[in-house]
């Protein structure tokens, strides 16, 4: 079973959304909010759809939205991939 680390998590974000001015991409970011390190949620909702797409995963939005620091959308990424909860 694939699991994602945060290394794995932040080259999809900056594929996906480039590198912020603000970012510092590290294991310390963890608990940052993604708007502390310059990322919207065109951003996120760009990295959960390359994530669903890869992975043939389904993110629920929700969820999603409520995620506001790495750490948090890592545990939601890992746990649908745990579960399995297939794309539609």
């Amino acid at each position: 079973m694939f699991q994602m680390h945060l290394e794995d998590l932040t080259v999809v974000l900056r594929e996906c959304a480039g590198e912020s001015e603000n970012a510092g991409l590290s294991t310390a970011a963890v608990d940052v909010s993604f708007a502390d390190l310059g990322y919207d949620s065109v951003a996120v909702l760009e990295t959960t759809a390359r994530i669903e797409r890869d992975h043939g995963v389904h993110l629920d939005e929700e969820a999603v939205f409520e995620a506001q620091t790495l750490g948090q959308y890592l545990a939601l990424v890992n746990e649908a991939l745990a579960d399995g909860t297939r794309a539609a």
